[in-house]
């Protein structure tokens, strides 16, 4: 048994975590390194999205999202097949919302650069009375 495996169990035991986060903690073990890389030889299976806050007025909200790499390969090539001037009315609105965006950039190759650069992007969010944090990183 790993030193890591251990120690989640013993945080399991003294209900330090519970159950789903151990099983999610081993789950992230057996797929990626110790620092949250992936695997030697492996390619990333899943996107993943983290957030953990906790809000004095509505208490501790955990949101944690696993979308598969493959889904976001599929969208990626589903863009092709938006027609050009909805592309630009897309665009169009982007920008209007302050977001400098061209969906006419999206490919899959620029997916895969994107996957094989993103190893772990951590943003804390400050708020006045809210600490937030945010992890995005593949498995």
């Amino acid at each position: 048994m790993s030193e890591d495996r251990r120690k989640i169990l013993e945080m399991l035991a003294e209900k330090k975590i519970t159950a789903e986060e151990a099983d999610r903690l081993i789950a992230a073990l057996s797929s990626t390194g110790a620092g949250g890389e992936i695997a030697s030889g492996g390619k990333p299976k899943y996107l993943r999205v983290l957030v953990d806050t906790n809000d004095p007025l509505d208490g501790p909200t955990k949101v944690n999202v696993r979308v598969p790499i493959q889904l976001l390969r599929a969208g990626v090539k589903l863009t092709g097949l938006i027609p050009a001037v909805a592309r630009e009315h897309m665009n169009e609105a982007m920008r209007e919302q302050g977001v400098n965006f061209d969906v006419n950039q999206i490919k899959p190759e620029n997916l895969d650069e994107l996957i094989d650069q993103l190893n772990d992007l951590s943003v804390d969010v400050d708020q006045a009375q809210t600490n937030t944090k945010v992890r995005v990183f593949c498995e």
